[in-house]
C-alpha cells in the first residue's frame, strides 16, 4: 500500500487523499460497529473515535510517528520494502498502546502517570536523536542494570558520569528516579499479614481489622525486644508497626489481561485451539483426556478458546544457597496452558502468584495462603472479567480455570491433603494401596504390581518368585473428587501450628483441599500430577546404590535378608548366623558385582562424553577408586537412566538383571517423548507393569519404597494430562533457580525476591517490543537456534539452513580445494537427493536407470554400483545437448566451484554438530549422526532379488562442506565415516570404528541426519554403542511454515522395541561363584538402620524413624492403634515442615545447568 502521502503537507490534496484511503482499509478491516482507533499524534492508538472524529484529527494534528505499519487497523505485520529504515526501531508506541488497555478514563495517578510515559516516548533523548526517545532509552539502560546485575550505587554513579558527558540528554538524574519514571510499566503485588503460627491471613474486610489471631491469640505485630525496653511502648507511636510474618501475594488478573493485551502474547493464547495439531497424537495439555472430559462438563467455558487453563506449582527452597542454613520459602507458580507447549513452561511465561515467607515449610497450612489464590479462581470462572483481546481488537469476557497442580511427592501431600506415607502412600492406589512393614529395615514397602497383570498371567500364580503367595487382586479404582468429598462429609479443617492444637483427621485424608471450593475441581479427571522427574531420579539411585552396593544407599543389606527370612522366602539369600550369633554370612545375590565388574560399570560412565548441552560433564561425578557416584543432578541421573546405565549393566549383571534393568530406562525414555500416540500408551503400561513384577522376582522388598512403586501410575497420568514436559517440574525448579538469584537482603529474602520478580515482569514486558539490538535473555535466541541464513542467491530449492561454526570473521569459513574424487561424490549425492523435489531431475534419472538397464545386464549389485558412479557424466552430457533444460538442472549439471567453504561445526535442527577434529580435545562428543534412509539391500553380490527397505546408518563426521554453484544457489554436506552396525543380544546398536562402509558415498546433507553419541564397550574396544538424542529445545509440530524456533517438523524417533521377560524362567537367587560377605549382627534391633525411611532418597542419610512394630503386617490386618501410630508419625513430621527444604533447595540449583547453556 503507498503510504508516500504520510511525508505530504496536511493541507495538500495528496494527503487528503490518503487519509480518506485510509479510513476506507481501517474501518474495512478493524472497525468496532462505528468507531476505529484514532492515530492521530493526540490519541496515539488509544481512543476509539467515529469516521467524521478521525478525519477531523489527522487532518488537524497529523499522523502519530513512526506508525508505518497499521496493526491496529487490520494490516499484517510484514514489513514493507518502504519502511525498512524503520525495522530496527524499539516499539515504544506499540508498548503504550498495548499498555493504555489497562488504564482508566478517571483522572487517577495511574491515568497521569500512563500519558506522562507518552510524553517520554515523544521527547528525543537529545536534539536531533533519531535512534532513542526518553523513554526508549531509560528501558534499554535499566534493562542492562537489571540483567548484569549491577548495584544501585554503581547505577547511579554511571548515571552521574553520563549526564556529566552529555548534560543536553534526558538522562534520569538516580535508579530511584528512574525507577519512579517507569513503575507504571510492571504490576503491583499485595502484602498481606500472617499469623506467624500458619493459623490465618489477615486479609478480607473483617479479619484485616484484627490485631491477633483469633484462633491462637498471637499478635499480628512483632513485640518490642528486650534491647528496647529503656525506650518504652509509646516511644514506637510515631514509627509503624511492623508485622510478624508478610505473605506477599501477585494478583493473577491483572497477569492474565497483560497477556490478551499485549499484541506480541494475544495471538498465542489462542493457539490450543486454532494452531494445534489435531491428529491423535499428544502433544500439549489440551490432547490429553482431562482437558476434553472438562470441555464436555462446561461446554459454555470451551466455547471461547481465549478462557485461559492453568496449573500451579510449588515447591520449598533455601534462598540463601547454603546448607548452614533450614531457612525454607514456598512460592506458588502457575502456568497457562493456552500457549504453545515451547512457551508454557518457559521462565518469561510462568507467573509468580505468590511467596509463602519462611523460615518453615508451611506444610498442611498451604491452604491458609492459596486462599486469595483461590478467591480470584472462583471469580474468574462465575463472572469473568472484561479484558481487551489486541489480537482480535475487541474486549471480551475473560473466564479461567485450574486444570491440576504440579509439585514434588511431598508437595503432593500438601496441595492435596492425601498422607503419601505410611500404609496408604499411593494417593492412586488410595486404600487398596498394597503396603507392608519390614520390621527388620525399619520403613515400608510397596510391592503388588502382580494385581496389574492381566488375569490369566502365569505370574499371579508364582509363589515362588515373588512373596510367597498367589495375587488375584485386581488394579486399585482412583478416588474421584466426589469421593473425596464424601468421605470427608461433615470435616472441619483447622490450620495452624498451635501447641493445644486437636483437629479431626481421617486418616490418611488430613484435610479438605481449599481446591475444592473451586465449583468444577471434584469432576477435573486429574488434580494433581506425580512428578516424572523425582519419581525418575529417586528410582536411579534405588538402583544404582543397589547395584554398585553404596554404604546407606543400597537396599541389599542385613536388614534386607533378615525382612527375607521373616517371609520366608529366597531361602538362598538367607543371613547364614555364626555359632556365637555376633557375625552372619550374606549370600550374594544374583545383582551382586564384583569390585571388578564395578570398574566396568564406573568405567562406562566415567568414559562417556554426550552431545553439547545434553548433561553435565558425569565422568567429575564418578570416584572410581570408591567405586561410586554423587554429585550429580536430577538431568543427570534422568540422562543416565535413559542411555548410560543399559550400557552399563548389560557388560556386568546377568542377562535377566541387565534385560530389566534396561526396560526400566526404554520406560521413562519412551514416557518422557514430547509426542506420544495413544496406542504406545497400552504398550508402556504392559511394558512397565511387567518390568517391575521382574524386580520385585530379583531385588528384596526394602527396594520398593513408594517411588519405585509409582511410574505404575504414569501412563495413565499422560493419557489424562498429555506429555510429561508440561507436567513436571524441571522448568519449576528452573524458575525458583530463577527467584533465588533476585535475593539479595539476607534478612529479608521474600522481599528480595518479590521485588526482584515485579522488575522480571516489567523487563520482560519491554523486552518484546525492543528492536533485534535491544537483546536480553528474554528476546535473543536459543544457543542452537540456527535461523535461516538465505542469501539473495539462494534457490527455493536449497535454502541455506542452518548456521556455521568456525566460521572466520567474514563468514565465510575456510577455503579448501575439493580434489576430483571428493568432487564427483558430493556432485552425484546432490543430484540423486533432489530427485524426490525436482520433477524434471527425475525423469533425467530415470532415463538414465533405463538405458544403464539395457547395456548391462549383469547382476543387479554391480549395475547399481556402476550407476552411481556414472550418473554425474551422463547428466552433464545429457544437459549439454537439451536446449528445453531448466536452469536448476543446468546448475546441477556442471557442478559446484572446486573451492568450498569448510567449517568445524554446524547448529541445524535444534543440533549443535562438531566434527571429529574439532571436539577432539572437547569433553563433549557432537559428532554422531544417525540417517534412515530407503534402500536396496542384497544379500550378497550374486543376490538377484534385493529387498527395498528403510536402512539405518551409523557415522561421525570428518567435514563439513558448503558447496558453492557459482552464486546460484550452496549446499551444506556433511562428509561423514560410515560404520559397520549390528545389534546385540539385548537389542542395542552398536559399530565398530575399524570397519569403515560406504567409503565411496561419504556424504549426507546436513538437513538429513539426526544426533547421537558413542559409548565405547568395556570389553571389546573398537566396538562403540551408538545412542541417539533429541534436541531438548524443539517440539514436533507437523507444521509446513515454522511459526516458532522451537516448532519442528522433524518427526522423534519410534519408541524402542522391548526385551522380551521370560516369565518361566527359573531365577538364580544367589551367586555361587562368588563367597558371600560377612557382616556383624547388631546388638540391637533398634539400633541405626543402613537404610533410612525417607521419601526422597537425599533423606536417606538421615536416621530412620523409630517405631515400636517388630513384625511384617499386611495392611488389610493393620490394626486401629498401628494406624493411628503412622498418623501420628506423619501429624509430627507435617508440623515441622516436610523435610526437604536442603533437597528442595539444591533442586532449584541442579536443574540450572539444564536449562542453562553449557560449553
Amino acid at each position: 500500500m503507498d503510504k508516500s502521502w504520510l511525508s505530504k503537507a496536511r493541507v495538500s490534496k495528496a494527503y487528503r487523499n490518503g487519509v480518506e484511503s485510509f479510513l476506507n482499509f481501517a474501518f474495512a478491516k478493524s472497525a468496532e460497529g462505528n468507531e476505529i482507533l484514532c492515530p492521530c499524534v493526540k490519541c496515539k492508538n488509544m481512543f476509539w473515535q467515529t469516521r467524521n472524529v478521525v478525519n477531523e484529527h489527522l487532518i488537524c494534528h497529523g499522523f502519530v510517528k513512526k506508525y508505518l505499519t497499521w496493526t491496529f487497523h487490520g494490516e499484517n505485520e510484514v514489513e514493507d520494502s518502504d519502511n525498512d529504515d524503520m525495522v530496527d526501531d524499539d516499539d515504544m508506541y506499540g508498548l503504550l498502546s498495548d499498555l493504555a488497555a489497562s488504564v482508566g478514563p478517571e483522572p487517577d495517578g495511574m491515568t497521569k502517570h500512563f500519558f506522562t510515559l507518552i510524553e517520554d516516548a515523544d521527547k528525543e533523548f537529545y536534539p536531533g536523536c533519531e535512534n532513542f526517545s526518553k523513554l526508549s532509552f531509560t528501558i534499554r539502560i535499566y534493562l542492562l542494570k537489571c540483567l548484569n546485575g549491577w548495584s544501585n550505587s554503581s547505577f547511579d554513579s554511571l548515571l552521574s558520569l553520563l549526564i556529566e558527558a552529555f548534560p543536553d540528554a534526558e538522562i534520569p538524574k538516580s535508579f530511584v528516579k528512574m525507577k519512579t519514571m517507569i513503575k507504571g510499566l510492571g504490576l503491583n503485588y499485595k502484602r498481606i499479614d500472617a499469623c506467624p503460627k500458619d493459623c490465618m491471613l489477615y486479609y478480607g474486610d473483617e479479619d484485616s481489622k484484627l490485631k491477633s489471631c483469633r484462633k491462637c491469640g498471637q499478635s499480628r505485630y512483632k513485640l518490642p525486644s528486650k534491647d528496647d525496653g529503656d525506650r518504652g511502648e509509646d516511644d514506637n507511636v510515631s514509627g509503624k508497626q511492623v508485622a510478624a510474618k508478610i505473605f506477599r501475594y501477585f494478583p493473577l488478573i491483572p497477569r492474565l489481561q497483560r497477556l490478551f493485551m499485549s499484541s506480541k502474547t494475544a495471538g498465542y493464547m489462542r493457539w490450543h485451539e486454532k494452531k494445534r495439531i489435531k491428529d491423535g497424537n499428544l502433544r500439549h495439555p489440551a490432547d490429553g483426556q482431562a482437558w476434553k472430559d472438562f470441555d464436555d462438563l462446561h461446554p459454555d467455558f470451551a466455547a471461547d478458546c481465549r478462557n485461559v487453563r492453568i496449573a500451579i506449582a510449588s515447591d520449598g527452597f533455601n534462598p540463601f544457597r547454603t546448607m548452614t542454613s533450614n531457612h525454607s520459602t514456598w512460592p506458588v507458580v502457575v502456568a497457562i496452558y493456552n500457549l504453545p507447549p515451547w512457551m508454557c513452561m518457559k521462565s518469561e511465561y510462568l507467573v509468580l502468584s505468590s511467596i509463602i515467607p519462611g523460615p518453615k515449610s508451611p506444610g498442611n497450612d498451604i491452604d491458609v495462603y492459596l486462599g486469595p489464590f483461590v478467591d480470584e479462581l472462583k471469580k474468574l470462572w462465575s463472572e469473568g472479567v472484561m479484558t481487551y483481546d489486541a489480537h482480535r481488537k475487541q474486549m471480551f469476557n475473560m473466564r479461567a480455570c485450574l486444570m491440576w497442580t504440579i509439585s514434588d511427592f511431598p508437595g503432593y501431600a500438601m496441595l492435596s491433603g492425601w498422607s503419601t506415607k505410611g500404609y496408604y502412600a499411593c494417593p492412586n492406589c488410595n486404600y487398596d494401596t498394597c503396603s507392608l512393614r519390614l520390621s527388620h529395615s525399619n520403613k515400608m514397602c510397596y510391592m503388588g504390581t502382580r494385581r496389574f497383570l492381566d488375569d490369566d498371567h502365569e505370574w499371579r500364580r508364582d509363589r515362588s518368585s515373588f512373596n510367597g503367595k498367589t495375587e488375584f487382586g485386581r488394579s486399585p479404582i482412583p478416588l474421584s473428587g466426589s469421593m473425596i468429598k464424601e468421605k470427608l462429609s461433615g470435616f472441619i479443617n483447622d490450620f495452624g501450628k498451635r501447641d493445644n492444637k486437636k483437629g479431626e483427621t481421617r486418616f490418611p485424608l488430613h484435610k479438605l483441599s481449599i481446591f475444592f471450593e473451586l465449583p468444577y475441581w471434584e469432576k477435573n479427571q486429574l488434580r494433581h500430577n506425580l512428578d516424572v522427574m523425582h519419581i525418575e531420579k529417586n528410582v536411579f539411585e534405588n538402583v544404582l546404590g543397589t547395584l554398585l552396593d553404596i554404604p546407606g544407599k543400597t537396599k541389599d543389606h542385613l536388614n534386607a535378608r533378615l525382612d527375607l527370612r521373616d517371609m520366608g522366602i529366597r531361602k538362598k539369600l538367607h543371613p547364614v548366623e555364626s555359632s556365637n550369633r555376633k557375625k552372619s554370612v550374606l549370600p550374594r545375590a544374583c545383582f551382586w558385582l564384583t569390585n571388578q565388574e564395578k570398574d566396568i560399570f564406573c568405567q562406562v560412565l566415567k568414559g562417556a562424553k554426550v552431545p553439547d548441552g545434553a548433561a553435565s560433564n558425569i565422568s567429575h561425578c564418578v570416584n572410581l577408586k570408591e567405586r561410586k557416584l554423587s554429585g550429580y543432578k536430577s538431568h543427570d541421573a534422568h540422562f543416565m537412566m535413559q542411555y548410560l546405565l543399559q550400557v552399563a549393566v548389560c557388560k556386568t549383571l546377568p542377562k535377566n538383571v541387565a534385560i530389566a534393568v534396561i526396560r526400566l530406562g526404554q520406560f521413562f525414555k519412551a514416557i518422557c517423548r514430547k509426542v506420544i500416540s495413544l496406542s504406545e500408551l497400552d504398550k508402556l503400561q504392559t511394558e512397565i507393569v511387567e518390568t517391575l513384577c521382574q524386580f520385585e522376582r530379583i531385588f528384596p522388598p526394602s527396594f520398593f519404597d513408594v517411588m519405585v512403586h509409582l511410574p505404575i501410575h504414569l501412563v495413565e497420568e499422560v493419557r489424562l494430562g498429555g506429555p510429561v514436559q508440561t507436567r513436571w517440574m524441571y522448568p519449576i525448579e528452573h524458575f525458583l533457580g530463577v527467584l533465588k538469584d533476585f535475593v539479595k537482603n539476607r534478612n529479608q529474602p521474600e522481599a528480595s525476591i518479590a521485588e526482584g520478580n515485579s522488575a522480571k515482569e516489567c523487563l520482560i514486558f519491554c523486552s518484546r517490543y525492543l528492536s533485534d539490538n535491544g537483546d536480553t535473555r528474554f528476546t535473543r535466541s536459543s544457543r542452537n537456534h540456527e535461523g535461516f541464513v538465505t542469501g539473495e542467491n539462494s534457490a527455493d530449492l536449497f535454502p541455506i539452513l542452518g548456521r556455521p561454526l568456525g566460521a572466520k570473521k567474514n563468514g565465510k569459513g575456510k577455503l579448501i580445494e575439493l580434489n576430483d574424487e571428493v568432487l564427483t561424490q558430493a556432485r552425484r549425492y546432490v543430484i540423486i537427493n533432489c530427485q524426490d523435489n525436482l520433477s524434471e531431475l527425475s525423469a533425467y534419472i530415470d532415463e538414465f536407470d533405463q538405458s544403464q538397464s539395457r547395456k548391462r545386464k549383469g547382476r543387479n549389485w554391480a549395475r547399481e554400483k556402476s550407476q552411481a558412479q556414472d550418473i554425474v557424466q551422463w547428466l552433464e552430457l545429457c544437459v549439454q545437448n537439451d536446449k528445453h533444460v531448466s536452469t536448476m538442472i543446468k546448475h546441477l549439471a556442471s557442478g559446484p566451484n572446486y573451492v568450498a567453504q569448510s567449517f568445524s561445526g554446524y547448529l541445524i535442527n535444534g543440533y549443535r554438530f562438531h566434527t571429529l577434529s574439532r571436539e577432539k580435545n572437547l569433553q563433549t562428543q557432537s559428532s554422531g549422526v544417525t540417517l534412515t534412509a530407503m534402500t536396496s539391500s542384497y544379500a550378497s553380490s550374486k543376490d538377484k532379488n534385493p529387498v527395498l527397505a528403510d536402512v539405518t546408518y551409523y557415522g561421525a563426521i570428518d567435514e563439513i562442506i558448503q558447496l558453492d554453484y557459482y552464486s546460484h544457489f550452496k549446499i551444506v554436506l556433511f562428509k561423514c565415516k560410515w560404520f559397520d552396525s549390528e545389534k546385540d543380544g539385548y537389542g542395542l546398536t552398536r559399530v565398530n570404528f575399524r570397519r569403515l562402509k560406504y567409503q565411496n558415498d561419504p556424504f549426507v546433507m546436513a538437513n538429513q541426519v539426526k544426533q547421537g553419541f558413542y559409548v565405547q564397550d568395556p570389553m571389546q574396544q573398537d566396538w562403540h554403542y551408538f545412542m541417539e538424542t533429541l534436541p531438548r529445545d524443539l517440539f514436533d509440530m507437523r507444521v509446513d511454515g515454522l511459526e516458532d524456533e522451537y516448532a519442528s517438523n522433524s518427526r522423534a524417533p519410534s519408541i524402542e522395541p522391548v526385551l522380551p521377560i521370560d516369565n518361566n524362567e527359573e531365577l538364580e537367587w544367589s551367586r555361587d561363584d562368588v563367597e558371600g560377605i560377612t557382616v556383624e549382627i547388631p546388638e540391637s534391633k533398634n539400633t541405626e538402620v543402613e537404610d533410612a525411611v525417607g521419601l526422597d532418597a537425599e533423606e536417606e542419610d538421615d536416621l530412620a524413624t523409630k517405631e515400636t512394630e517388630t513384625t511384617a503386617v499386611e495392611p488389610k490386618n493393620t490394626s486401629e492403634a498401628a494406624i493411628l501410630e503412622v498418623e501420628e508419625e506423619y501429624t509430627s513430621e507435617s508440623e515441622n515442615g516436610d523435610g526437604d527444604e536442603d533437597e528442595h533447595s539444591s533442586e532449584a540449583e541442579m536443574t540450572d545447568d539444564f536449562y542453562e547453556d553449557s560449553d
